[in-house]
């Protein structure tokens, strides 16, 4: 990725995806034969990858760093335009700050969590360019929590949602999703909905942050990742969002993948 191919995000929108995972050439392998991505060097140094789908940039994908605090997982990056502000917005809002502010690469990040624990990141810099919408790109972020209205407040505070500056995250409510949306350009890039439980023993039942991927099958991308050795749960149909399944890759890192729409 060149630096002619990155571009400066809109401010607050999610600007990347990134899997941390203990293998990188396995996590390759697996996601090379489940999503069909190719794979190239990134501007982040050794250890770090980023994932294509039709020569675009779609996904990172890093190693694990000895001795580094951070879950083999994907994240969610929301752009902001100074990495330290929007730390100290998470603290004063009772989230927590896990790694960072600090440099990597041409930018400056950090991982966070909300109030209810959902992970999430954010990136003070350019980015490559995220194909919302196109094959196996992330065709939107989806957060499923405790208090859909209480965590809408918490990250427009954070990132600025909902400001009416020109470009920006506009926040609605969709009756038929029963969800909080957040749209940019008149295109979806979040959802947040309810359904989560903090209390519960299942890590998929808490509150998190789901990074989901459009296929064109959904049924082979499941059985490809089963065998793969992952695990995939059944497709499920949810009102006006068509159906989608949760895969597991080998590593435990979770994803969802949703049929594509046209």
């Amino acid at each position: 990725m060149t630096e002619a191919e990155q571009s400066t995000p809109v401010h607050g929108i999610p600007c990347w995806v990134s899997l941390m995972t203990r293998d990188l050439r396995a996590a390759q392998d697996f996601y090379g034969t489940v999503l069909g991505w190719t794979f190239r060097s990134g501007t982040l140094g050794e250890g770090f990858s980023v994932a294509h789908a039709d020569a675009l940039p779609v996904a990172g994908i890093g190693q694990i760093a000895p001795g580094l605090p951070t879950a083999v997982s994907w994240t969610p990056y929301f752009a902001v335009p100074d990495a330290d502000t929007a730390a100290s917005r998470v603290r004063e809002r009772g989230g927590t700050i896990a790694v960072g502010p600090i440099r990597i690469g041409p930018g400056r990040g950090a991982m966070a969590a909300d109030r209810e624990g959902a992970a999430f990141g954010f990136w003070e810099g350019r980015t490559p360019p995220w194909s919302f919408g196109r094959d196996s790109a992330p065709a939107s972020l989806e957060l499923r929590t405790s208090h859909a209205f209480d965590c809408a407040i918490f990250y427009a505070e954070v990132f600025g949602w909902a400001s009416e500056e020109p470009g920006g995250c506009e926040v609605g409510y969709a009756y038929l999703q029963d969800a909080v949306v957040v749209r940019q350009g008149g295109r979806t890039v979040a959802t947040l909905r309810g359904g989560g439980d903090a209390s519960s023993p299942d890590t998929l039942l808490r509150p998190r942050w789901h990074v989901r991927f459009q296929v064109e099958d959904l049924e082979a991308v499941t059985d490809a990742a089963r065998a793969a050795g992952g695990t995939a749960g059944p497709p499920v149909d949810l009102p006006a969002d068509g159906s989608e399944a949760v895969i597991r890759d080998p590593d435990g890192a979770v994803f969802t993948v949703c049929a594509h729409r046209a």
